[in-house]
């Protein structure tokens, strides 16, 4: 049972999976820091000195000041800030994705076309005839030309 176990992790398809997991927990923080610390910084001073993270829906009727008094207080609330922050990552992840796998399809060879047909199948006996041939070699069927 362990050499199964050994033989399953050890096949490339769960190695590859296992390093796309690490690789992708530390883009997200890559992402997530450039969200945070570069993208909505900006963007909140463009909208009047606005901080994403602490826009929040006081749902307790008691209207607090700040999301820390809220939490404090134990009030129920949404934080609709950090949503939009959540969506704004997940742009940026999935534009960066995007790019990587069209940038991807420009290295590969593209995909190999098939020859074309150099013959037609006789209508009468199913022989493989050259496209220009006007009888069937096989079964000397007159047949037009493809």
């Amino acid at each position: 049972m362990l050499k199964d176990f050994r033989d399953f992790v050890m096949r490339g398809n769960v190695l590859d999976l296992a390093v796309a997991v690490v690789m992708g927990a530390a883009f997200g923080k890559i992402v997530s820091s450039l969200v945070d610390d570069v993208i909505m910084p900006p963007l909140g001073l463009l909208l009047g000195h606005v901080d994403f993270k602490d826009k929040f829906i006081d749902l307790s009727g008691r209207h607090m000041a700040t999301l820390a008094e809220a939490q404090a207080a134990g009030a129920p609330v949404l934080r609709y800030g950090i949503f939009v922050n959540a969506i704004v990552n997940f742009v940026i992840v999935a534009l960066a994705i995007f790019l990587i796998v069209r940038a991807v399809k420009h290295l590969l060879p593209p995909p190999a076309v098939p020859p074309a047909a150099e013959t037609h199948d006789c209508p009468l006996c199913l022989s493989p005839i050259p496209l220009k041939a006007r009888r069937c070699r096989h079964c000397t069927a007159e047949v037009a030309p493809a």
